[in-house]
C-alpha cells in the first residue's frame, strides 16, 4: 500500500508558446542568483565595493559552467563516445549532467582573472562566496528531480522519490531521493559557514575551504548511496574518490592557513577604500585601521592653526597678552603711527589710546625746540615744558 512518496514532474520542460523552459536550467540559473546575491551582500560587509561580486561572475559563472560539463564528459566519456551513442549530446547541457568538482575548479580560474582585473585577492572574495554557493547547489539539485537522475537505491520510506520515466534504462519504481539529501546538506553546510564566520572570524580562504570540506562529507556518503552508471576505482565510484581527496586537501589548507595567517584581511578591496566606496567596511573593521587616530588628532585645518592666530601662548584674551600685544611706545624723533587698522585691531587697542598719541606730539614739538633753542633759557623752558606735557599724558 503506498502511503507517501515524493512524486516526480511528468515532464522536464515547461513550453510557453515556442519557448521551451527546462526546469533544470532553471534550477541552475536560480541558484546563480541566489548565490551571487549573498555573495554581493557578504562583499560588502567585509569592506568591498557593491557590484563588484557581478564583475567577477562575469568570468567565474562560464568558466564554472564550462568546468562542470567537462568534468562530466571526461569522467563520464561511455555515456557520449560509446557504442551506439552520439557525441553531439555532450554539449546538451540542458539534458543535465555538470560535475561540481569541475564547476568550482574551473570556476575559481575565472573568478581568479576576475579578481586580478580588479585588483582584489581571491582567497577573501572565495570566503564571501561559500555559502552562496552552497546554498546554488541546493536549489540546483532540483534539477535532478526535474530530469528524475541521479536517485540513489529502491527503498519503501515515505519520503521515496517515485521513478515514473523509462528513458536511459530507468526502472519505474522508488528510490531513496538524493538530490534531496544534498539539497538539504548543502542548506546546512550554508548555514554552518556562516555560523563558523561569525563566530570565529574566518579569513584568507578559511571559510571557503571549511565549505569545501563540509560539502565532500556529505557527498561522500551520498554518492555511496546512488545507482546511476560511472566509473569505479577499487569498488567506489570516482566522485568517492574526489571527495576523499578533496576533503584532505580541504583540511590540510584550513590549518596550515590558521597557523601561518591567523585573523581575517582588514581590506579585501583596496579601491574601495581609497574612494569611500565601502558601506560595510567599518563594521567588520576594513574600512577603519591606524589611520583613524592620525585622522581625529591632526583635526581639520581650522582646528589646527588657531592657537597660532590667537597667540604664541594660546592666552591672547589674558591682561599679560594684551601688553605684549600692543606696540611701544614711539622714540624721540619720529611720529606715531595710528593706522585704521590698528584703530580697528582688538590686540592694539591701547595703542590708539588719544593720550599715546598726545605723548607722541608733545615729545616731537619739544625736540624741535630744543633743536631751535640753545641757550641755556631756552634749555630749562623746554625741558619745564617737556615734564609739565608728559604729566598732563600721564593724568589724561
Amino acid at each position: 500500500m503506498e502511503l507517501a512518496y515524493i512524486p516526480s514532474p511528468s515532464s522536464g520542460v515547461l513550453y510557453l508558446g515556442p519557448v521551451p523552459l527546462r526546469g533544470y536550467a532553471f534550477s541552475i540559473l536560480a541558484g546563480l542568483f541566489v548565490a551571487l546575491w549573498i555573495v554581493d551582500r557578504r562583499w560588502v560587509a567585509r569592506g568591498g565595493q557593491k557590484g563588484t561580486a557581478w564583475d567577477i561572475a562575469f568570468w567565474a559563472v562560464p568558466f564554472g559552467l564550462v568546468g562542470g560539463r567537462l568534468y562530466h564528459v571526461i569522467t563520464d566519456y561511455q555515456l557520449y563516445f560509446g557504442e551506439g551513442r552520439n557525441w553531439v549530446d555532450a554539449f546538451k547541457i540542458w539534458e543535465g549532467g555538470l560535475g561540481i568538482w569541475g564547476a568550482i575548479a574551473l570556476g575559481a580560474v575565472g573568478a581568479w582573472i576576475g579578481c586580478r582585473r580588479r585588483g582584489i585577492a581571491l582567497p577573501p572574495y572565495a570566503d564571501a562566496l561559500a555559502p552562496g554557493l552552497a546554498l546554488a547547489q541546493a536549489i540546483g539539485r532540483w534539477g535532478n528531480w526535474f530530469n528524475q537522475e541521479l536517485y540513489g537505491r529502491e527503498t519503501d520510506l515515505p519520503w521515496a522519490l517515485h521513478i515514473t520515466s523509462t528513458e536511459g534504462g530507468r526502472v519505474p519504481g522508488y528510490y531513496h531521493p538524493t538530490f534531496l539529501y544534498e539539497s538539504l546538506w548543502c542548506v546546512a553546510v550554508a548555514l554552518l559557514v556562516i555560523w563558523a564566520d561569525r563566530r570565529f572570524k574566518l579569513g584568507h580562504g578559511r571559510a571557503f575551504a571549511l565549505y569545501v570540506a563540509a560539502y565532500c562529507a556529505g557527498r561522500f556518503w551520498i554518492e555511496y548511496m546512488r545507482v546511476d552508471e560511472a566509473r569505479e576505482i577499487l569498488g567506489l565510484r570516482l566522485n568517492n574518490w574526489t571527495a576523499m581527496i578533496v576533503f584532505v586537501l580541504a583540511v590540510v589548507y584550513f590549518v596550515m592557513s590558521a597557523k601561518l595567517r591567523p585573523g581575517r584581511e582588514t581590506v579585501v578591496e583596496p579601491g574601495a577604500v581609497a574612494t569611500g566606496g565601502a558601506t560595510g567596511g567599518a563594521t567588520d573593521g576594513s574600512a577603519g585601521g591606524d589611520d583613524a587616530p592620525d585622522a581625529a588628532g591632526s583635526g581639520s585645518g581650522s582646528g589646527a592653526t588657531e592657537p597660532e592666530a590667537a597667540g604664541k601662548d594660546g592666552k591672547a584674551d589674558s591682561p599679560e597678552a594684551k601688553e605684549e600685544a600692543g606696540p611701544k611706545k614711539p622714540d624721540a624723533g619720529s611720529k606715531a603711527d595710528a593706522s585704521p587698522k590698528e584703530k580697528g585691531g582688538a590686540a592694539d587697542k591701547d595703542a590708539a589710546e588719544p593720550g599715546d598719541a598726545k605723548t607722541g606730539d608733545a615729545e616731537a614739538e619739544t625736540a624741535r625746540a630744543d633743536s631751535e633753542d640753545t641757550g641755556p633759557g631756552a634749555a630749562d623752558s623746554a625741558d619745564a615744558r617737556s615734564k609739565d606735557e608728559a604729566g598732563s599724558a600721564k593724568k589724561s
